[in-house]
C-alpha cells in the first residue's frame, strides 16, 4: 500500500527504530558524561515486539528502515534484530547508524543478516580531535571498518559528521582529500539544541548553510531527492568518488521534505525528533492478533504531526539528548 501521508501532503515510507538508548561513546554534543540508565526505566523492545511493530509499519507502506540507538552495536542480539527487520514485508532498504566501534569485527555478520546500508559517525578525520569529541581514540579502527564496508561492496556507505564551531569546522579540505578516492556519502550535520546541551550549543553551533555555499563555489552540484532519502541535501562533483550531504535543520523549509517517523527503544512513536509528546505503542505489541489495533493506532496519530519543528524558538520538545530517540 502507499506510505502514510499527513495533512500537509508529506508521505512517510521511512521508519527510524531505536533498539537501545545505551551508548559506549561520550560525545560532547550528546552524552558528554556517558550513558546512565534511568532507574525503573522499561527495557528495550524484545525481538517479538520488534517483529510485530515492523509488521504494523509494513501494513502502512514502510519501505526503508533505519536501526539506531544509542549505539545499536551494544545490543547483544543485534544480528537477530537485523534478521527480524530484514523479513518485514515490502522492505526495500535496511540501514543502520553506528559509531563504528564494532564495524571491523561484525560487518559481515550484519550484512549476512540483511543490512544493506550503513551510516558511521566520524566527526573528525583528525585523530586527536576525534578523541576529544567522542571520548575514545578509535578513529583508525573505525576508518578501517569503513574501508572493509567499501571493499565488501555494501550498497550504501555514509559517514556522519556533526559540525562544531572551533572544533572541526575547518576540516573541509581534509574531507575533500578523503572523498577524492573514497566512494562514501559524507553527511555534515548542523548541531541541534536538545534539552540538556544549551551551553554547548551556544558555544559551538555553526550554520550548515554556509558550507553549502562553499561547496557550490567549489563546483559541487545539488542532486534531486528520492522518496526514501533522509534529510540531507546531497551534492556531487565529477572529480570526487564520494558525495557530500548537508543536514541543516535550521534552514528555511527544512521540514517540508520530512519523510520519516521514529520509534524509541521502549516503543513510543515520535512524530518528530523534537516533538512535545510520544505515543506508546508497546501495549499493542504483546500478541500477533493485535496487529489491526497497532495499525489503527499509528495511522490515527499522523494527523497530529506538526508542519515543522520549533527549534528556532528554542523549543526542543521531550528530547533530552539525541541518544534518547536515535537522532
Amino acid at each position: 500500500m502507499p506510505p502514510l501521508a499527513d495533512r500537509h501532503g508529506r508521505r512517510f515510507p521511512y521508519l527510524r527504530l531505536s533498539i537501545t538508548p545505551a551508548c559506549n561513546f561520550r560525545c560532547r554534543y550528546c552524552l558528554p558524561h556517558g550513558y546512565h540508565a534511568e532507574a525503573g526505566s522499561a527495557g528495550p523492545l524484545t525481538l517479538d515486539e520488534i517483529a510485530r511493530l515492523l509488521r504494523g509499519f509494513a501494513e502502512l507502506g514502510m519501505q526503508k528502515l533505519r536501526i539506531t540507538g544509542g549505539e545499536p552495536g551494544v545490543r547483544r542480539d543485534l544480528v537477530e534484530v537485523l534478521r527480524t527487520a530484514a523479513a518485514a514485508p515490502g522492505l526495500k532498504k535496511l540501514a543502520m547508524t553506528t559509531n563504528g566501534t564494532l564495524l571491523s569485527r561484525r560487518l559481515h555478520a550484519w550484512m549476512d543478516a540483511g543490512l544493506n546500508a550503513i551510516n558511521v559517525s566520524v566527526d573528525s578525520l583528525d585523530r586527536a580531535a576525534f578523541a576529544r569529541i567522542t571520548g575514545h581514540d578509535r578513529l583508525d579502527d573505525i576508518l578501517h571498518g569503513v574501508d572493509m564496508a567499501l571493499d565488501a561492496e555494501l550498497p550504501a556507505v555514509k559517514l556522519n559528521a556533526v559540525l562544531l564551531r572551533g572544533v572541526n569546522d575547518n576540516e573541509l579540505p581534509r574531507w575533500l582529500d578523503y572523498l577524492r578516492d573514497h566512494a562514501v556519502g559524507l553527511r555534515f550535520i548542523e548541531l541541534m539544541q536538545t534539552g540538556d546541551n544549551l551551553a554547548f550549543f551556544r558555544d559551538h553551533h555553526v550554520r550548515a548553510e554556509a558550507l553549502a555555499g562553499e561547496l557550490r563555489e567549489r563546483g559541487w552540484q545539488a542532486l534531486p531527492r528520492a522518496l526514501d532519502d533522509g534529510p540531507a541535501r546531497e551534492y556531487t562533483h565529477p572529480d570526487y568518488a564520494g558525495r557530500i550531504g548537508i543536514i541543516a535543520p535550521y534552514a528555511k523549509d527544512f521540514c517540508a521534505g520530512c519523510n520519516r517517523l521514529r520509534v524509541t527503544a521502549t516503543g513510543d512513536l515520535r512524530l518528530c525528533l523534537f516533538g512535545e509528546f510520544g505515543i506508546p505503542l508497546r501495549k499493542y505489541l504483546a500478541r500477533d492478533d493485535q496487529l489491526p489495533d497497532l495499525v489503527r493506532a499509528i495511522g490515527g496519530q499522523i494527523g497530529r504531526k506538526e508542519q515543522g519543528h520549533f527549534l528556532h524558538q528554542g523549543r526542543t520538545g521531550i528530547t533530552p539528548h539525541l541518544a534518547s530517540t536515535g537522532g
